[in-house]
């Protein structure tokens, strides 16, 4: 047992069926119907391998893309093959989540053997306004046609699902009602690294906060200094102009309109509460960029600027810099600006390098900070690349999750 929850090692899973639910989400080619990263699936490979090679007849569950806006949603079958090619084995693959055809393609599993189940959010028990408008309890959800389907064929139930770790759903929650139940490798990683940066980082800690998904980085940065867990969050991106804007700073009509148009100006009154709170742990620019046919550099003590801010200046840069040098423990979650452009990428590039080149214990999350991270192949050199964007937000807010807890119940029932 580990975090109160059971891992592979408490499991015997020799000619058992196991339920393996994943989280293999990935951006897909709309023209060639290919994934586009395979990143996730790696992570979770040596999860696969193993109940394989242990003799384990593993049943994959996972979804594919959100079904709100349909962005990326389809079929698993491109992961069977990709996921084939990594695990240098056969991945078989059913167009079906629970029903005959799937049922069937389980019990002819032998041991050893693998297979991948259609789009679990093809259920309309697994969509998300199932999930946000009746808001079952994981009891009510071991009692869903999925659960009830599938588990009487399983005799095993692992969740290496990370990245959905804040969804209640009954790939999720349901099957840890009615089957032994455990973590799998890269969960139980997910878990033991952002724990170490939630309960016991070594000081000094330093948070970098950036990039455009304000709520995220609000809901950690009331945490962790609300709890002490770090020492200092460095500002930059949207989340650095709404800070400026809660200190009462003209940023300029362009980039004031932006997080007005994007409907974040509640958080200018969040950040005034924080800044008020905490002043001292909180470093803002003191310089910053915007592009006009090249990369200019304006001191904060020269608003308001007439272009859209899009980079930390020099001097923010060396300043932070010197921090991160400084740190034992550093997180990341958000670039510094816009990262993909050549003259606003400079930001996001030295705080990464920096970071790359300490030997803090550092743990970074969120896409489009691995996209950057990815971009200036620093991915090796960071101690921990979380899966997690959402379920990696809330854990660190402290926030009980439900697939957590689901585990932990499932555990204490099992002892």
């Amino acid at each position: 047992m580990k975090h109160g929850m059971h891992t592979l090692d408490d499991l015997d899973v020799t000619g058992k069926t196991v339920l393996c639910r994943v989280d293999i989400n990935s951006p897909i080619d709309p023209e060639t119907g290919k994934l586009r990263d395979i990143t996730r699936l790696e992570r979770c490979a040596g999860t696969i391998s193993e109940l394989s090679e242990k003799g384990a007849r593993v049943v994959l569950l996972a979804h594919q893309g959100g079904d709100l806006e349909y962005e990326n949603f389809s079929t698993t079958e491109p992961h069977a093959e990709a996921l084939a090619e990594l695990l240098a084995c056969p991945v078989r693959f059913v167009d079906d989540v629970c029903g005959p055809a799937a049922r069937e393609r389980i019990r002819q599993l032998k041991d050893g053997e693998t297979l991948l189940l259609d789009n679990v959010r093809f259920m309309a028990e697994e969509m998300t306004l199932f999930e946000t408008k009746l808001r079952l309890s994981p009891q009510e959800q071991a009692k869903t046609i999925v659960v009830r389907k599938l588990a009487p064929l399983a005799d095993l139930y692992v969740c290496d699902a990370f990245a959905a770790v804040h969804r209640s759903q009954p790939s999720l929650v349901g099957f840890e009602e009615v089957l032994p139940s455990a973590m799998g490798r890269l969960f139980e990683e997910e878990v033991t690294a952002l724990s170490r940066v939630r309960e016991s980082p070594e000081k000094p800690c330093v948070f970098v906060l950036g990039g455009a998904k304000v709520q995220d980085a609000f809901l950690i940065m009331s945490s962790v200094l609300e709890n002490r867990v770090c020492d200092t969050v460095l500002t930059c991106g949207l989340v650095a102009n709404i800070m400026l804007l809660a200190k009462g700073v003209d940023i300029g009509e362009a980039s004031r309109n932006l997080v007005i148009e994007r409907g974040l100006g509640e958080y200018i009154e969040t950040g005034k509460r924080l800044l008020q709170e905490f002043f001292d742990y909180i470093a803002l620019p003191s310089d910053v960029v915007y592009v006009d046919n090249s990369r200019r550099e304006v001191a904060v003590r020269n608003f308001p600027v007439d272009g859209l801010i899009t980079d930390i200046g020099n001097e923010t840069v060396n300043a932070y810099c010197k921090l991160l040098r400084g740190a034992n423990t550093i997180f990341v979650n958000g670039p510094a600006g816009v990262f993909e452009r050549q003259e606003s990428e400079y930001g996001t590039k030295s705080l990464l390098g920096a970071i790359a080149a300490s030997s803090a214990f550092s743990v970074i999350g969120g896409g489009d900070s691995i996209a950057a991270l990815n971009k200036y192949g620093l991915e090796k050199q960071f101690s921990y690349v979380s899966t997690a964007g959402g379920g990696l937000v809330r854990f660190l807010s402290g926030e009980e999750l439900p697939v957590i807890k689901a585990l932990k119940d499932a555990a204490n029932r099992m002892s």
